[in-house]
């Protein structure tokens, strides 16, 4: 893909540029062209969507994403140093290509983007897992945006689609199964990366449901999964004893026996019990 946007190979750019990652800001820059485009086909048609790309360091996907049609990107890169080697890029994709400086966690996108928007990222570990549960628990759904297509460490993304009574089923999987369809649409080996991480990575896919898949308070739902995951191995009314005197009966009464687990308890029954503090 060097060829196509007349852009040198990755690895010059870095050279050029002396880009070295920093582990504190969680970098890990993907380099092959090639799996850059392809993270993005896997993002679907982006002709019609303006993209959100969180940390693209040097520039390796913001290039497969605007060489694989994305109507324009907009980039939030924290990293000043990346600052020259995008502007390069958005030179050779004219008007398609808007990058701010700055904090992803502290920045107001939804201002700088035009829906429909898809958000597409090679996620810095450090933030990764935060910046999809708040994509994932806006105020109001449907969010601002119809997809999230998203590099994170192979465990995160399984903990992401696992089901109950599995090792990686928690607090992670309700949230995003609730809301979305989550699956895992590739993974990369450490050496595809510079620095390699020492562990496998992986792609996860989430489109986002027009209504959650079954009523519940937001804020409810959280704060019951987080105090059941928190102590898993706990039965469920020992764990959830903080929500209230009287949770064996409603534990009962949402079909939850209260000496399960929670990595026994799928999610519509932990809808209804959040339900029952409607």
């Amino acid at each position: 893909m060097g060829t196509i946007d007349g852009l040198p190979p990755l690895r010059d750019v870095i050279r050029d540029h002396d880009l070295v990652a920093r582990k504190a800001l969680g970098q890990n820059f993907l380099l092959d062209l090639n799996l850059t485009a392809k993270i993005a086909r896997a993002a679907g048609d982006l002709s019609a969507h303006d993209v959100l790309e969180v940390g693209p360091g040097p520039g390796g996907l913001t290039r497969g994403l605007l060489a694989e049609g994305a109507r324009r990107v907009l980039a939030v890169e924290k990293d000043a140093r990346c600052l020259p080697a995008l502007t390069e890029i958005a030179a050779a994709y004219p008007g398609r290509l808007a990058v701010i400086n700055g904090d992803a966690l502290a920045v107001d996108v939804t201002a700088h983007l035009t829906p429909p928007i898809r958000i597409v990222a090679n996620l810095p570990y450090n933030v990764g897992t935060e910046l999809l549960i708040r994509w994932l628990t806006p105020a109001v759904w449907p969010p601002f945006w119809q997809s999230l297509t998203l590099m994170f460490q192979r465990e995160v993304a399984e903990r992401i689609v696992a089901k109950p009574r599995t090792d990686h089923y928690g607090r992670l999987a309700l949230l995003a199964q609730w809301r979305a369809e989550a699956r895992i649409v590739m993974t990369l080996p450490p050496e595809a990366f510079t620095p390699a991480p020492k562990v496998h990575s992986a792609v996860v896919h989430l489109t986002a449901l027009p209504a959650p898949r079954y009523p519940a308070d937001g804020a409810i739902l959280q704060r019951i999964t987080a105090m059941a995951f928190n102590q898993r191995r706990k039965m469920l009314r020992s764990s959830l004893k903080g929500m209230g005197a009287d949770i064996e009966a409603r534990l009962v009464a949402a079909g939850i026996p209260p000496t399960a687990r929670a990595e026994e308890i799928g999610l519509e029954a932990f809808c209804a019990l959040a339900r029952s503090y409607d």
